[in-house]
């Protein structure tokens, strides 16, 4: 089996939360928000993760997923909506935010998780790198992948669960690359293979 170093993968994805890490350290902030956007597969929530495993800051960051929040399969902009609203609008003005996981099995908003205005935010997902969340994000980074190995990373994810809406959730990341231009807004581009 090959070692991590001979894993392009692994390598991108490690270099990837170091720059992220660095950005992090510059903003020179105890609660920065970390937005990290890009197309479904791309490697966003595992960035996010191994970033809030790997926070340069004292406190530990509050990682939240929009996978948590979208309202089903045609709710990527509402689900974008929503954590502008309950999390970052609120953080950035130094209030407590409140947001509902949303149950994809039931169909409806759940549990709801407190976030906390002194601590760090990582928002990950597609959709997350709009003009009104980059205002209030100090990092804002864009995963690049080509489709290939993006889909097959989500479908090995999620199994056959996300395969019949793989057309339907692209659409929308189009819809959002085009309107959005969530590239345009990032501080950061990285690429995993």
């Amino acid at each position: 089996m090959p070692s991590r170093s001979d894993d392009p993968v692994a390598r991108a994805l490690s270099e990837a939360v170091a720059r992220i890490a660095d950005a992090v350290r510059a903003v020179q902030a105890s609660n920065p928000v970390v937005l990290v956007d890009g197309r479904s597969g791309a490697g966003k929530s595992t960035i996010a993760r191994l970033l809030a495993e790997r926070w340069p800051l004292r406190t530990d960051p509050q990682l939240i997923a929009l996978d948590s929040i979208y309202p089903g399969w045609d709710g990527m902009d509402a689900g974008v909506e929503r954590a502008y609203e309950q999390i970052l609008r609120p953080h950035g003005r130094d209030l407590v935010g409140t947001w509902q996981r949303y149950d994809w099995e039931a169909g409806e908003y759940a549990e709801s998780h407190a976030v906390d205005p002194s601590r760090g935010v990582i928002l990950e997902g597609c959709g997350a790198l709009t003009a009104r969340t980059a205002r209030i994000a100090d990092v804002r980074v864009w995963v690049e992948s080509p489709e290939p190995s993006r889909k097959r990373r989500a479908l090995d994810r999620d199994g056959e669960l996300f395969r019949p809406y793989w057309d339907r959730w692209a659409k929308q990341e189009v819809a959002h690359l085009r309107r959005d231009d969530p590239i345009g807004y990032a501080t950061l581009v990285v690429s995993i293979p």
